[in-house]
Parts: C-alpha cells; structure tokens; sequence
C-alpha cells in the first residue's frame, strides 16, 4: 500500500473513532494486566463476565494473593485453560508484590518475564494503561494488515514491525485498536463486509464481497 494510501486508511479510521477504546473491562493497570492475560483464546465478553465479580473482590496483586488460587479459578471457570490461567494470574501478583511493589512494569521486557504474559499482552498493557505507541498485533489485526495490503507478513512479529514504520507517528497511539475493531467488526475472518467498508478502496484484497 502507498503512503498515502497508508494516511488515507488511518485518517478515515480515525475520522469514524476518533478515540477507540479496548473492549475489556478494568479499572487499574492491574486489572487491565489480568483481563489481557484471562483473554489468551477467550472473548473479551466473556472475559468480562467472569472478571466483573474477581474484580470486585480484587482489584490489586495484594488482594489476588490473599484471594487464592482457587476462589480465582472459581471466578474465571467459564474461561478457556481457567487452570492454567489461575495459577498464572496468582504467579504474577506475587512477582508484582515481591519484586516490584506492587505495581504493573511499564518495560515491554520486565512485563514479558510475568507468567502468562507475551508480547502482544505487553504491548496492549503499555499502550492503554501507559499510553505508549505500541501495537498489539491479534489475529483480527494480522488478518486485516495481510487482507489489505497494509502491512502483510508471515509472522505476528513481522507484521508488528512493518506496521510500526508505515503506520503515521499521529496515528500509532490508537492504530492497534482501529484495526482489531476493524476486523472484528467489518473486516471479518469468514466474510468481510466489503460493502461497508470505508476503506474498500484503498484494499488490495482480491475476493472482495458484494451487497
């Protein structure tokens, strides 16, 4: 995709939101932190369902400790891997007390050491809690970047990489949720609603749909 294309696509994004917002639910970095973890092949919506009532019960690492590994596996039950993911929640809340006072790093490597925690859970903690200009690449954006022609690759990491060169420095604060909701809502896995679209032009995706 031209650079000016590249402009086009994210001015008219952002022109349609101009101040997209994740679709998990948190209060602090730390909850954002473990709702990013509890998310790993798991909706955001049902997330949300079994973190409304954690949450409310433990909102910090202090509290999460104190609440166990069990009553945690309890709230997060109707969650894919929930055994897996209990005891990593209870890992790093303890890691986070111990060794950082408990408080969330805001270093993509210190954060990528916590158990359940990679890159792409990092870079979403660095950008919405910390307001760095990382991107996030999911499989909604990996399919959108590679569909389109805005950044394609064969990894997640290289699509992270030409994404952070192409994509304008004003628009890379909020670049990662344009295009998950993107294509999450419009530039779907099975059938793109190409008709909606307000970038169908600017699109090198061959199959196009039709109304």
């Amino acid at each position: 995709m031209r650079k000016a294309d590249v402009v086009t696509f994210f001015d008219r994004l952002a022109a349609a939101n101009p101040e997209p917002k994740g679709e998990l639910e948190y209060s602090n970095p730390y909850t954002l932190l473990v709702a990013v973890v509890l998310s790993a092949q798991a909706t955001d919506v049902g997330v949300n369902k079994a973190t409304r009532g954690l949450f409310a019960v433990a909102d910090t690492p202090e509290k999460m400790l104190a609440l166990g590994e069990e009553a945690v596996r309890q709230h997060i039950r109707t969650i894919g891997l929930f055994n897996t993911k209990a005891k990593n929640v209870i890992a790093l809340s303890r890691i986070l007390v111990e060794e950082h006072g408990g408080e969330v790093p805001r270093e993509r490597a210190v954060l990528e050491k916590l158990p359940g925690v990679g890159r792409k859970t990092a870079n979403v903690v660095l950008n919405i809690a910390f307001g760095q200009p990382t991107i996030a690449v999911d499989t909604h954006i990996f399919r959108v970047s590679n569909r389109t022609g805005l950044a394609p690759g064969k990894t997640v990491l290289d699509v992270e990489k030409k994404l952070e060169k192409v994509v304008p420095a004003d628009r890379r604060l909020h670049a990662h949720h344009w295009l998950i909701l993107h294509g999450r809502y419009v530039c779907k896995a099975r059938k793109p609603d190409c008709p909606r679209c307000i970038v169908e032009d600017l699109c090198a995706y061959k199959d196009k749909t039709v109304a």
